[in-house]
């Protein structure tokens, strides 16, 4: 039997038609199945880059915060040195009041110390801040051994002002109406501490003490001692 020709062209179309598809489906399985295998290890390797990523990651977290703590853990100790720094430096001053209180103390009872009775040794002033001046006034007695030297001081400053001389009272150094005198009482010496205010203009010189005791009133004038005017 004899197949008609067009048959036979149509029969060869029909299985170009489906041999083409069907020869691209296997050719993409042999392809994937191939393939798999190398998938399959750059899923594996892409697992453990990610993984590489993360640890990296808390790393450079963990070493952000130990810089951090170091960090302020500097700051901390740095403070803490430079507060050390200040309080030697405190107390450093004070030893050396007190070796110049005990020197002035051996120089003053000693067996060749002048004998002398009460008396203001001293007077000192130092500007603060606010406009007002703090003020040491050291007084002395080694005339009577183991006598008790009490009473109340007052003093007034004496300078110029707009061209005059003018005198600058207790009260007025104190701000106060009928202030009271600073109480004394010592053996040796004892030093006296406070704060005055100076009208502005003016520009002290003397400082004139009266010393309020047992045995009468006590006059004496010494030259200022101070720093600039604040």
């Amino acid at each position: 039997m004899v197949v008609p020709r067009r048959t036979s062209d149509r029969v060869r179309r029909l299985a170009v038609w489906v041999g083409w598809p069907l020869s691209l489906v296997l050719l993409w399985g042999w392809m994937a199945w191939r393939a798999e295998p190398a998938l399959t290890d750059l899923r594996a390797e892409h697992g453990e880059l990610l993984k590489l990523h993360a640890d990296a990651r808390a790393e450079l977290e963990s070493a952000k915060q130990q810089v951090a703590t170091l960090s302020r853990s500097e700051q901390i100790s740095r403070a803490a040195n430079l507060e050390v720094q200040e309080t030697l430096a405190e107390r450093d001053e004070e030893i050396a009041a007190l070796r110049a209180d005990v020197a002035f103390y051996e120089r003053l009872v000693g067996a060749t110390g002048q004998r002398r009775g009460l008396s203001v040794h001293a007077a000192e002033f130092q500007p603060e801040a606010g406009g007002s001046w703090r003020y040491t006034l050291t007084l002395t007695q080694n005339l009577n051994r183991g006598a008790i030297s009490a009473g109340r001081l007052r003093f007034a400053v004496e300078g110029v002002a707009d061209g005059a001389l003018k005198t600058i009272d207790w009260d007025t150094l104190r701000q106060a109406d009928k202030a009271p005198g600073q109480a004394y009482s010592f053996r040796y010496f004892q030093k006296l501490e406070g704060s005055i205010v100076l009208p502005a203009g003016f520009t002290p010189q003397r400082v004139r003490v009266t010393l309020d005791g047992g045995g009468g009133p006590i006059d004496a004038t010494l030259p200022w001692q101070g720093g600039a005017a604040p």
